[in-house]
C-alpha cells in the first residue's frame, strides 16, 4: 500500500529542510526522494529511512522492527530501509537528524552505482 495523501503531505513538509522531496510511487509502495536520490520507503503509512554501515548506529533504536523487507519464491527478502519509530513525527529536530543520515546513505548508494555504471555521467 503507498502513502495516503496526508501522510506525503505531512513528509514533504517535515523533510522540506532537506532539498526538493518526492514521492513516487513503486513496488506497491511509496518511494521518498530527495534531490533525485531516495532516501525511505513508505508502505501502509509506515516511512522506512535507508540504512547502511556508516549510519547504522543512529538508527540502533529501530532494530527493534523487522527491516521493510519482500517475499521472493517463498523466502523473505529484508532490504536496507528501517522503520522510524513513531515518536519521531512529534520530534521534528530529532526526525531530521535521522533524515539526514538516510540521506547520507542515499548519497552513498548512488555514489556506488554510478561507479559501477561504467561510461554513465
Amino acid at each position: 500500500m503507498v502513502a495516503s495523501d496526508s501522510f506525503a503531505e505531512f513528509l514533504r513538509d517535515a523533510l522540506a529542510p532537506l532539498g526538493r522531496v518526492g514521492l513516487r510511487r513503486m513496488f506497491g509502495k511509496t518511494g521518498v526522494f530527495c534531490d533525485g536520490v531516495m532516501l525511505g520507503m513508505v508502505t501502509e503509512n509506515m516511512l522506512y529511512f535507508r540504512v547502511d554501515d556508516l549510519n547504522r548506529a543512529t538508527f540502533k533504536e529501530a532494530e527493534v522492527f523487522p527491516p521493510l523487507n519482500y517475499a521472493k519464491q517463498g523466502s523473505t527478502i529484508d532490504l536496507a530501509f528501517w522503520r522510524v519509530p513513531e515518536r519521531l513525527f512529534d520530534e521534528p529536530d530529532e526526525f531530521l537528524t535521522w533524515a539526514r543520515a538516510a540521506l547520507a546513505a542515499a548519497h552513498r548508494v548512488a555514489a556506488k552505482r554510478q561507479q559501477a555504471m561504467p561510461g554513465r555521467d
